[in-house]
């Protein structure tokens, strides 16, 4: 289902997770569940994976994850306030030890001169506190490729956290 780099990393993380005896879950907005996917191809993904939110809608990121409107409104769903607030309300929302957030403009539409095709903002937050934030602008390079180089920082990010 996934490139071959997917599962490798996805089971890292889960089998740090799980080593570590926390949960994870994802907050996913451009990537729409991808994320979460990826990490429950990994026989054995149950020990380590809570749930995923997909809160597609600037309404989904409020009503499930507790994001404030007007943060929304005042940055736009495609920012680092975004990311991180979605990232902490995953983790405050669920049984998660470590929860990672996405959200971003895949294309090809919505993009703008400010907020090109291809930008994504992803956080990770951690029980402990502790919170990492990346920026990407991956380029008008299609959107299954932006969604899919989303999976792999995100993960990419988890691994980071989680190591």
């Amino acid at each position: 289902m996934f490139p071959a780099d997917i599962e490798p990393l996805a089971k890292t993380i889960t089998d740090r997770a799980s080593d570590a005896g926390i949960m994870l879950a994802t907050a996913e907005s451009c990537t729409a569940g991808l994320l979460v996917a990826a990490l429950t191809t990994v026989s054995g993904s149950a020990k380590a994976v809570d749930r995923g939110f997909v809160t597609y809608s600037n309404a989904a990121k409020a009503q499930m994850l507790g994001v404030d409107p007007e943060l929304i409104d005042l940055h736009g769903a495609v920012s680092r306030s975004v990311a991180e607030a979605m990232a902490k309300g995953a983790l405050e929302t669920s049984g998660a030890g470590l929860a990672a957030s996405v959200t971003g403009i895949a294309g090809p539409t919505g993009g703008t001169v400010e907020k090109p095709v291809g930008l994504v903002h992803f956080a990770v937050a951690h029980q402990d506190g502790r919170l990492i934030h990346r920026e990407e602008r991956f380029g008008d390079i299609g959107r299954d490729s932006v969604r899919l180089e989303s999976v792999r920082t995100a993960l990419r990010m988890m691994a980071e956290m989680l190591a």
